[in-house]
């Protein structure tokens, strides 16, 4: 068995250990959807949700006895991963930019200015 920080750190889900750390004492790791700690052990079958910038991975545990980091297939060995697939993008959406009408929205600065001057302000 294994503390969780050091089994994330072993399996590749961290760069170091601290980093691992400090996410888990975050509250960025869950274990079975409750709060962990990171000294708690890690055991065979337990769902971790990690979530690292803006994406969030979720693993079910297959070897909890990691306690150094190993090469990149024996890490993933190591656990199944459980994420859900994300959804397609918008097909009308893609490669577009956000583009407001002029004139719709909030007035600039300068419109202010004339509002302002209009109104005797």
């Amino acid at each position: 068995m294994a503390r969780l920080d050091s089994w994330l750190w072993a399996v590749r889900m961290y760069k170091t250990r601290s980093q691992a750390t400090d996410a888990v004492r975050g509250g960025h790791v869950r274990v079975d959807d409750k709060l962990a700690k990171a000294a708690q052990e890690v055991v065979t079958g337990q769902r971790i949700r990690v979530r690292r910038d803006q994406d969030e991975k979720l693993i079910e545990v297959v070897d909890p006895t990691l306690a150094k980091r190993v090469g990149a297939p024996a890490a993933q060995a190591a656990y199944i991963d459980r994420t859900p697939e994300r959804p397609p993008p918008i097909a009308g959406m893609t490669g577009r930019v956000a583009v407001r009408d002029r004139g719709a929205g909030r007035p600039t600065k300068r419109e202010r200015r004339d509002l302002d001057k209009f109104r005797g302000r």
